[in-house]
């Protein structure tokens, strides 16, 4: 009965599979693009999914409902955030007690991950930003070969 966010969903590729995994729970992608937002609606009835609820977003929040969220997860998205301050605010109240945030994000460190600087983020300051907004790392998974896999958890209200 998990409730999971795909925050940044675009085409829904985790959305779906995520979906798939947890019929009894819901999984509500999140997107600010109409023509996403449109492919999603579509692919969930077409799928046949019913527990994937569409949410439009903003750029400052992503419009989810209030301590409602088991994980929110962002994929190749946290480093495009224009208001991450703002973003993350809103996630935490969206989240749970003891909630948790999934960033997998392309890694700064390492020099032969061929992503633009701008596209790729470090620990440290994954850490930094997300403990001054009230999130601490719980599991720096090491296991991908091109991404962090940094597992948040939602601290003290």
């Amino acid at each position: 009965n998990s409730i999971v966010a795909d925050v940044g969903a675009g085409s829904g590729f985790y959305t779906f599979r995520v979906a798939q995994r947890i019929p009894k729970g819901k999984v509500y992608a999140v997107e600010i693009q109409d023509d996403a937002i449109a492919y999603l609606k579509k692919k969930a009835l077409d799928d046949r999914l019913p527990n994937v609820e569409v949410i439009k977003g903003s750029e400052k929040a992503p419009n989810l409902p209030a301590n409602s969220i088991d994980l929110a997860f962002m994929v190749d998205v946290y480093h495009e955030l224009l208001h991450p301050a703002a973003y993350l605010e809103a996630i935490r109240k969206a989240l749970k007690p003891n909630g948790q945030l999934l960033l997998l994000e392309y890694k700064e460190e390492d020099p032969s991950v061929a992503i633009k600087p701008e596209h790729k983020m470090s620990v440290r300051q994954a850490k930094k930003e997300l403990a001054a907004n009230g999130f601490k790392l719980v599991k720096n998974g090491t296991f991908l070969p091109l991404q962090h896999f940094l597992l948040f958890e939602k601290t003290g209200d």
